[in-house]
């Protein structure tokens, strides 16, 4: 057994799930790459004790992964902050048109009500009017 793995623990006995362990395995694998760890010895050989499922314990990889997943976590916060954001926007953008919509709704049934009674209106002047053309009508055969 090489000093690498006397200091490493397999990942898959850390108590984590399955997910938890790719996204661990991802974060090794990053920092061998250079993303955020600088691609130094120990970031290598984490991503080394990565792909052999292991955990290295030193406390430079272990800082580095802590620093790695502290970006991480970082970047999904804000992330989460964004869409926050942008779902509020959208409700409040609906809850405004839901809102526009009753008012509209409201002076359309207000418009609905105001010609309503304005046809009672000229019913009720129509029939005055005939009652007398009627009039009218009886007088004039009559004289």
């Amino acid at each position: 057994m090489s000093t690498t793995q006397a200091n490493a623990v397999p990942d898959t006995q850390l108590g984590l799930s399955y997910e938890e362990i790719q996204l661990l395995r991802q974060g090794q694998a990053a920092l061998g790459q250079g993303t955020g760890g600088g691609g130094s010895n120990s970031s290598r050989a984490a991503s080394r004790a990565s792909s052999q499922g292991l955990l290295l314990l030193d406390s430079t990889s272990l800082a580095a992964l802590g620093r790695y997943f502290d970006r991480v976590m970082n970047q999904i916060e804000q992330q989460i902050i964004y869409l926050s954001e942008q779902s509020q926007m959208f409700t409040m953008a609906q809850f405004d048109r839901a809102g526009n919509l009753i008012e509209g709704a409201d002076a359309e049934i207000q418009r609905y009500h105001e010609l309503l009674r304005q046809l009672d209106e000229l019913e009720l002047d129509f029939d005055r009017i005939r009652h007398i053309k009627e009039i009218i009508t009886s007088r004039r055969d009559g004289a």
